[in-house]
């Protein structure tokens, strides 16, 4: 079932705009995690196609712990350009407005680790799985 999110009346205009996705769980696959901080998986099935929908109505903001200034760099790169050169490698960099370290201001957040808040009581249970 869709769920359909308002935005809030004083908001500022990139809320209305842009949609937050996470990369690693999310767009790439990251079945070893963080492993040697390369991006060194392929993209989850689905992903490309989604990406490009979701771009014709907002501008798609990836946000990616690999995008922060203290991680090392590979091949002396940093994250964001890591994470440029495998979008372009796949076909989705057209597809993306920006990547950063920062959970942006958007309409909504696609993310692998979320918990959909309602309350705290459910969100509380919902942490309590997790172990």
């Amino acid at each position: 079932m869709a769920h359909k999110t308002t935005v809030r009346e004083h908001s500022f205009d990139d809320e209305k705009i842009n949609i937050g996705v996470d990369f690693d769980g999310v767009i790439h696959k990251c079945s070893k995690g963080y492993y040697d901080g390369t991006i060194y998986d392929v993209p989850i099935e689905g992903s490309k196609k989604a990406l490009k929908i979701l771009s014709k109505n907002y501008k798609v903001v990836i946000f990616t712990a690999k995008a922060k200034s203290d991680r090392p760099l590979i091949n002396g790169k940093n994250g964001k350009e890591l994470v440029w050169e495998w979008l372009k490698k796949y076909g989705m960099a057209d597809y993306v407005h920006e990547i950063t370290a920062e959970k942006p201001r958007a309409v909504a957040y696609i993310d692998d680790k979320a918990i959909k808040f309602t309350n705290w009581n459910q969100t509380m249970e919902a942490i309590n799985e997790i172990g």
